[in-house]
């Protein structure tokens, strides 16, 4: 974490100094709201699953929650992306197991992975469903993130927050992390919180409470899977956590329940990993190296036998997905 997030969450006093800014950001990002109009029209809706502060809050667990949720009630989701973190020679970009994680980004591929939905990435999100739409069947549209890309049309909104951390001090950018006043949760169609809510806020009233349960353990050379729940390692070891997410923190807490010491290694979100990041680290191979799913699709190609992901199970609270579900049957 940086030292301005840092100073966002423990609600430094110096940031105040930042607030004139933080006029200015708003404002700006009102004025572009307002004279934004969406460029596309069809008859397939769009959904969009995002955000107001800067960081990861837990859309990439609900995407491929929903969309697996959506495929059970007979619908044909597709999924788009900016690819955050990727670098593709060209876009729009067509994710499939072929696809170098290095061109989509760490997340789009993964939900491509899990949900075998079509995955389209540009950082135009209208050309990115644009290019969805004619190439592929799909009856509703998924957008990762998006909620501030007011040209990209939508129906129905859905805002992720974390519950770790909230709003921090409550200010947009650069004086807080929020790309969006906390207002703006009044306006969107549903809230769904990461984690139960460190502290009460009246926006999130109504929200519903998302839940990551660990499940297994799995190693990314063999498939070997061990039960989370059933101290899979020999006693003795150390796990030595290595991610590379907005809130470490959150993946952190999940590992000591576990009955190890525990050494964590946070590297910047997105971060595309090596191995002599690792090494550099002092990360050693007598120990397990446990990462999160998101990680590990981009250390496949370097992984050790002792380098093991994460397979956690998404619990949301009722009745938020029937709720969807009927809304959009309409």
């Amino acid at each position: 974490m940086s030292f301005l997030e840092q100073a966002w969450y423990k609600k430094s006093a110096w940031l105040i100094l930042l607030w004139p800014f933080s006029v200015l950001f708003r404002l700006l990002s009102a004025i572009r709201r307002k004279i934004s109009s969406p460029s596309n029209s069809s008859d397939v809706p769009v959904v969009i699953i995002g955000n107001i502060s800067v960081g990861g809050t837990g859309k990439t667990p609900l995407i491929i929650y929903l969309a697996e949720y959506l495929e059970g009630k007979g619908l044909k989701p597709g999924i788009i992306s900016r690819g955050y973190g990727g670098a593709a020679e060209a876009y729009p970009l067509d994710v499939d197991e072929n696809t170098p994680v290095s061109s989509s980004g760490d997340e789009p591929f993964l939900i491509a992975e899990k949900t075998f939905c079509p995955v389209v990435v540009d950082p135009d999100r209208n050309s990115a469903l644009e290019f969805l739409l004619k190439n592929h069947d799909v009856d509703v549209v998924l957008s990762d993130d998006g909620m501030q890309h007011y040209k990209l049309r939508r129906d129905i909104e859905i805002a992720v927050v974390d519950g770790q951390r909230l709003f921090a001090n409550g200010f947009c950018l650069p004086a807080g992390p929020l790309r969006e006043p906390v207002s703006r949760l009044k306006e969107v169609g549903y809230i769904v919180i990461n984690g139960e809510p460190s502290e009460a806020h009246s926006e999130l009233e109504s929200a519903y409470v998302l839940s990551l349960k660990p499940r297994y353990l799995i190693n990314l050379l063999s498939g070997e899977k061990k039960p989370f729940s059933a101290a899979p390692f020999n006693m003795g070891n150390r796990i030595q956590a290595v991610t590379a997410l907005g809130n470490p923190q959150r993946f952190y807490d999940l590992l000591e329940k576990l009955p190890y010491g525990l050494d964590t290694h946070s590297f910047p979100d997105h971060h595309g990993f090596t191995l002599e990041d690792f090494e550099s680290k002092g990360i050693d191979g007598h120990h397990p190296v446990v990462m999160t799913e998101k990680d590990a699709v981009k250390c496949r190609g370097f992984a050790q036998s002792n380098f093991w992901y994460l397979s956690v199970e998404v619990e949301v609270q009722e009745p938020f997905a029937d709720k969807l579900w009927q809304q959009l049957k309409k």
